[in-house]
């Protein structure tokens, strides 16, 4: 009797580590969001300290503004990359998204929320095609997205005839746009509610329901994951179709904050996208993320970002400091999966 309480003790314990390896949030990324948050609290002390009025409120406000259209690219690629997938196309896209509404709505008379409500639908339907070429015809999603990246670059100056595209300021006939989409009256950034919205629909997606158990699964074990009979190529494109509602409503947000989009641009903003979710823990071999290490990680490069201007440093310095926190970041991935496999 004895040894039959003590097999039945050892069966329940690791039913119970079993399922808590289950849990997305837990698994192999609770340390890398402490690490991230802690990289989070040193380097906004250091530019504290470093740096010109980096603690005043408007240098507050420069770093939610400059964060949140980024905030969703980077949600929406975080659903990729889980599944083992890259999307290079994210900023030409939303900058595509954003010089079409502006053609709608400045060249062609449309009303702004036709041109809105388009913008979305077009970088959903970008996310779509990405998908279908990733799954239907097998191509690798960093050669997929790459063309995708060039087609929409040539895309927005084709539509827009090289010209930059303008939406309305808070002082014209549809300033609505502004006080809805960009800033209060006091100057908070109304971006930034939006992005936290965003942000507890994604997560309650992600750690919630059956869409975020099957992208975690995908990006664990794709083949045993098609054996056990679920659709695979359903579900990995969807996780593309997210990251296309992300950028299209990263691209109304982009268009609210600047009123002005200027063809040929957006290259690189992806990069800062991938950055934040590498950064704040998911792993670019798939299988292990997290959408609030995501968000840490784009806190992360917006304060990096105003903590160099603060400091007085030109651009290419941002670029060189920005590039060597990527750098960090993927080496903290690629230990953590070496430890993994050590493991096991």
């Amino acid at each position: 009797m004895e040894n039959i309480t003590d097999n039945g003790k050892k069966s329940f314990v690791k039913s119970v580590k079993d399922g808590i390896q289950k849990i997305p949030v837990i698994r192999n990324i609770g340390m890398q969001k402490v690490l991230a948050f802690g990289a989070l609290i040193i380097i906004y002390i250091v530019f504290a300290i470093l740096g010109r009025n980096f603690t005043s409120s408007s240098t507050t406000l420069n770093i939610l503004a400059s964060s949140y259209f980024v905030g969703f690219l980077a949600i929406g690629v975080t659903f990729i990359i889980i599944t083992g997938g890259i999307d290079l196309s994210l900023g030409a896209l939303m900058m595509c998204s954003a010089l079409l509404g502006g053609k709608l709505y400045r060249d062609m008379g449309a009303p702004l929320w036709v041109a809105l409500l388009v913008m979305i639908l077009f970088a959903v339907l970008v996310g779509l095609i990405n998908g279908l070429m990733v799954t239907k015809l097998k191509l690798p999603p960093f050669i997929a997205t790459l063309g995708t990246m060039m087609v929409c670059l040539g895309l927005g100056s084709i539509i827009t005839n090289t010209s930059s595209k303008y939406f309305p300021t808070l002082l014209e006939a549809d300033g609505w746009f502004g006080r809805v989409f960009f800033k209060t009256a006091d100057g908070f950034p109304l971006g930034a509610v939006y992005l936290v919205a965003f942000y507890i629909i994604t997560f309650f997606v992600l750690n919630k329901t059956k869409i975020g158990r099957y992208i975690f699964a995908i990006g664990s074990n794709e083949e045993a994951v098609r054996l056990s009979g679920i659709k695979v190529d359903f579900w990995k494109t969807l996780a593309y179709v997210i990251s296309g509602l992300g950028v299209g409503i990263g691209s109304i947000m982009y268009a609210a904050t600047y009123t002005v989009v200027i063809p040929n641009t957006g290259n690189g903003i992806e990069l800062q996208a991938i950055a934040a979710v590498v950064i704040g823990g998911t792993s670019l071999s798939g299988g292990v993320g997290s959408l609030t290490g995501t968000m840490i990680g784009v806190f992360i490069m917006s304060i990096l970002k105003n903590g160099l201007i603060s400091m007085s440093l030109p651009a290419p310095y941002q670029t060189f400091f920005t590039g060597l926190v990527v750098i960090g970041a993927v080496l903290m991935d690629v230990y953590r999966n070496k430890r993994a496999t050590q493991l096991k």
